[in-house]
């Protein structure tokens, strides 16, 4: 298999079906990034492919300094932030910009939605990109300037707030099924009593 930098210099050579495999291979990952920040598939699509177009205009200036797989996902958050300043610059003031949701997602996957908004951005940012895009935390540190250690640092910080934030979540969703359950037991026993 030829690395993804080896494709990125034929490209840069002119050659179509080197941008073709690359395309294949991180246009669904790029998607996914832009989908789960911004809830919205037809926007996603969008940046996905305002991403593209972003690697073609700059093939002739591409240099092999980082993996190609940073070099693609540093497009996307510079794509991501300019969206959500449009979208924060659109909205009226004082209010966030609001981005759609799904009313079809699973009580657990919005509760880990929700305990991922609360965090901080940073560490929202550093743990979407570790556990959702897969990024090493060396890739994580050149994406946003930061050191390794820090990555790592902020990483465990943000596990063990959005920890913190699912944890009462957990037990509301046990007592109700304790609950639930115990009314169960409550009725099968008056199931032969007169009430």
């Amino acid at each position: 298999m030829i690395s993804d930098e080896a494709l990125m210099l034929e490209f840069q050579s002119g050659s179509r079906p080197a941008f073709e495999r690359l395309f294949a291979r991180y246009r669904g990952p790029l998607y996914g990034f832009f989908r789960r920040r911004l809830n919205g598939d037809q926007r996603a699509e969008d940046l996905t492919q305002e991403t593209f177009l972003a690697v073609i205009r700059a093939a002739a200036h591409y240099q092999p300094r980082a993996l190609v797989r940073t070099y693609f996902y540093s497009i996307a958050m510079n794509l991501l932030a300019a969206e959500r300043r449009k979208r924060f610059r659109d909205s009226p003031v004082g209010s966030a910009a609001p981005e759609a949701t799904s009313n079809e997602a699973p009580d657990a996957v919005l509760w880990v939605r929700q305990a991922l908004e609360k965090l901080d951005d940073s560490e929202r940012e550093i743990l979407m990109l570790r556990e959702y895009e897969q990024l090493s935390y060396a890739e994580i540190g050149e994406l946003l300037n930061l050191p390794v250690n820090t990555v790592r640092s902020r990483l465990f910080r943000a596990r063990m707030a959005l920890k913190g934030f699912l944890e009462p979540e957990r037990k509301i969703a046990e007592s109700a099924a304790d609950g639930e359950a115990a009314e169960s037991v409550k009725l099968r026993r008056a199931g032969g009593e007169a009430i």
